[in-house]
């Protein structure tokens, strides 16, 4: 269990959402008049607002500190954290504002306490679902790109080399090893984007095994961020469907381009393969990508993007997420 992650505009657009809620709540429920519970939401809107927001951006400012605290210290230090700030509110809202409507400093702090609580005790419950849907997308995505096709043709390829060519064989069975390793390991945790790139890597060689000459490839990594983190298993489904549905069914083959890099604090993957408007397992397609963008949003929530769109005769996935590194995922 952790405390959630306060630089994410998800959590704060929630954090926003409920405190706005709560203020209508109380202002209908304090008042029996349309004309009194606006005035209400009004005088509770004035206290709530500045508190609220004032928060959020404290709390993001020392997020990668409370990341480091146990999640029971954690929340004894939002807790007081928010006390401190109401505090401080309440001082210049009464000392300075001279505003008769201020409620009492005790039971302001109480209700500052509650609030907080609250918020904490949902986000909280909101991670522990995701959690279990993180782990069902793990298996979804673990079975979805285990392609029987693929491992076929992959032992047909080794198959074919071990009399020809035993080095490159021992080198391609390294290849698979490591590959389905990655494949059946626990993917809830976001990795290096340099492990990915490495990863497919491997998987590309398998590939030429079979396609040979068919299969080119563009990789555009110059700057690409090598510490970046990424949910694993996302750029290698989509290189999966590149060569599945772009240079198999071409008997020419084609060209894969592979760009990574990073703009404005956010990473880029752009992957763009031949789009063939005859193509087969369309479905499938659609499939895979509906499972990265899960998976990109329960890692990400509204930070991660993923648009595809067909170009003249190539197709492109474009993956948008924001720049994390070690110590601060």
């Amino acid at each position: 269990m952790a405390l959630p992650d306060f630089r994410n505009l998800g959590i704060a657009l929630r954090i926003l959402l409920l405190v706005n809620g709560m203020d209508i709540l109380a202002a209908m429920l304090l008042t029996d008049k349309r004309e009194a519970t606006w005035q209400m939401l009004v005088e509770l809107s004035t206290i709530s607002q500045p508190l609220v927001i004032f928060s959020l951006l404290v709390l993001y400012t020392i997020n990668r500190w409370l990341t480091k605290l146990p999640y029971g210290l954690g929340v004894v230090a939002v807790l007081a954290l928010e006390l401190l700030l109401a505090g401080s509110m309440h001082w210049m809202v009464v000392n300075i504002l001279n505003w008769e409507y201020m409620p009492t400093l005790a039971r302001f702090s109480v209700f500052t306490v509650i609030v907080s609580g609250i918020m904490l005790d949902y986000l909280s419950l909101r991670n522990r679902a995701l959690s279990k849907a993180i782990a069902e997308a793990r298996l979804q995505a673990l079975q979805a790109r285990i392609r029987p096709h693929f491992l076929f043709n992959s032992i047909n390829a080794v198959l074919s080399l071990i009399r020809s060519d035993p080095k490159r064989a021992e080198s391609a069975m390294e290849d698979m090893a490591d590959l389905f390793r990655v494949l059946m390991a626990d993917n809830r945790e976001l990795v290096p984007l340099h492990s990915e790139v490495d990863l497919c890597c491997r998987y590309l060689e398998l590939e030429k095994l079979r396609l040979g000459e068919r299969l080119r490839i563009d990789w555009r990594i110059d700057k690409m961020p090598l510490d970046a983190l990424i949910p694993p298993l996302v750029l290698q489904p989509l290189l999966e469907n590149a060569v599945y549905h772009g240079i198999e069914p071409a008997p020419e083959g084609g060209e894969v381009v592979i760009d990574l890099y990073l703009s404005r604090n956010e990473v880029h993957l752009v992957l763009t393969n031949p789009y063939n408007k005859e193509g087969r397992h369309q479905s499938g397609n659609k499939m895979a990508l509906g499972n990265i963008r899960e998976r990109l949003a329960l890692h990400f929530d509204v930070l991660a993007s993923l648009t595809a769109k067909v170009m003249d005769s190539r197709y492109q996935v474009h993956i948008t997420l924001p720049y994390r590194k070690a110590g601060e995922a």
